[in-house]
C-alpha cells in the first residue's frame, strides 16, 4: 500500500461546498440536516440525482447531497489529485450512496475509484446503483413505467 501524507492519517478531509437552485455555494455545515423539506434544495448534477432524492424524501429518509470529498490520490506536494465524492450520505445508517446511470466508461472509472476508496477508507459503508439498479428501483416504487417487451416469437 503506498504511504499517504501524514495530514491524510490524521483524519483530514477538504472541505466541500455544493450549489443550491439559486446559485448560492454553501459549506457542509450550512447544509446540515439537508433532506427535509424546510432546506434548500441543492442544485443536483443530473435528473436521477433529484428523483432519488424525491425518493428519499416521500419516505422521510434523511439525507445529505455530496457531503465529503474523499482524496484518493496524491501528488509529490501532498496535494489532492483525485478524489470521490459519493451523491448522497444517509446519515441515520451511515451509508454513502453513488449513482452510476451514465456511460459504461463513467461506470468502469467510478467502480475503480470505489475500489481504491474501499483500499484507503475501510471504515466508510458505500453502496453504488448501477443503471438497471436505479431503473429497478424506479419500477418498485412506482415512479417509472416498465419497458415495452417485444412480442414473443
Amino acid at each position: 500500500m503506498p504511504s499517504l501524507p501524514a495530514w491524510r492519517l490524521d483524519g483530514w478531509s477538504p472541505p466541500t461546498t455544493a450549489r443550491d437552485e439559486e446559485g448560492g455555494t454553501h459549506s457542509v455545515a450550512d447544509r446540515k440536516g439537508q433532506g427535509d423539506a424546510a432546506t434548500t434544495r441543492p442544485r443536483f448534477a443530473h435528473e436521477s440525482e433529484a428523483e432519488f432524492a424525491r425518493l428519499l424524501d416521500f419516505y422521510g429518509i434523511r439525507w445529505e447531497y455530496e457531503p465529503r470529498s474523499f482524496p484518493l490520490q496524491w501528488d509529490e506536494q501532498g496535494r489532492v489529485v483525485e478524489s470521490f465524492n459519493p451523491d448522497f450520505y444517509l446519515p441515520d445508517i451511515d451509508l454513502y450512496i453513488e449513482l452510476t446511470t451514465l456511460k459504461q466508461s463513467l461506470v468502469t472509472k467510478k467502480n475503480r475509484k470505489l475500489r481504491r476508496l474501499r483500499e484507503l477508507y475501510p471504515a466508510i459503508r458505500v453502496k453504488i446503483f448501477y443503471g438497471r439498479d436505479y431503473r429497478s428501483l424506479l419500477l418498485k416504487y412506482g415512479l417509472a413505467k416498465p419497458a415495452a417487451r417485444s412480442p414473443s416469437a
